[in-house]
């Protein structure tokens, strides 16, 4: 069994921080790709960054410059560094990692943690 938990969400004040933590857990071969995704209230999960096994990182437009995604692959955890935060930030965030298994599996799949709110809010 594969368990993705994160941590780190909460209310914060406009212009303020986060850090988001998702660490992986279980029956794990290795783990490709790892992401941070958010769903508002109303709108569909989009993606906010995502980062490959060797750093390569890719970002929303929205959150360029303000967020920072990183990982350590010996503690299978990715982290999202949140600065400056916005309003329109506010959304569960769900952390995804393309997760193979086993080290004959031909397949990587996808997990997803339980999500964790944030808040930004005056």
């Amino acid at each position: 069994q594969v368990q993705l938990v994160e941590s780190g969400g909460g209310l914060v004040q406009p212009g303020g921080s986060l850090r988001l933590s998702c660490a992986a857990s279980g029956s794990i071969f290795s783990i490709n790709a790892m992401g941070w995704y958010r769903q508002a209230p109303g709108k569909q999960r989009e993606l906010v960054a995502a980062i490959t096994s060797g750093g390569s990182a890719n970002y929303a437009d929205s959150v360029k410059g303000r967020f920072t995604i990183s990982r350590d692959n010996a503690k299978k955890t990715v982290y999202l560094e949140m600065n400056s935060l916005k309003p329109e930030d506010t959304a569960a965030y769900y952390c995804n990692a393309e997760i193979k298994k086993y080290r004959w599996s031909t397949v990587s799949s996808d997990y997803w943690g339980q999500g964790t709110q944030v808040t930004v809010s005056s």
